[in-house]
């Protein structure tokens, strides 16, 4: 059984989380009106800058793909013949 010292402890915080709560939404607020939405150009510009990426990463795997595909692919031919 809890101790008297442990039984305000606890009695304490459930007192506090009310305040707590109410400090947190305060605070979501505060910071919502800090937040500001893209334009449509700065939208526009990132989604391009994305697609072309992903392009990118996608051509630069496919190399290293067909690169050690084709490595294995000698060396298993190399060692079957031996």
């Amino acid at each position: 059984m809890a101790t008297a010292v442990e039984q305000n402890a606890i009695a304490t915080t459930l007192r506090s989380w009310p305040e707590r709560i109410r400090s947190f939404y305060h605070d979501v607020r505060t910071e919502m009106k800090k937040v500001t939405s893209p334009s449509r150009k700065e939208v526009q510009a990132t989604t391009t800058v994305v697609i072309i990426t992903v392009f990118l990463f996608a051509f630069y795997f496919w190399l290293v793909d067909l690169a050690i595909s084709n490595s294995l692919e000698r060396m298993l031919h190399y060692f079957s013949r031996h």
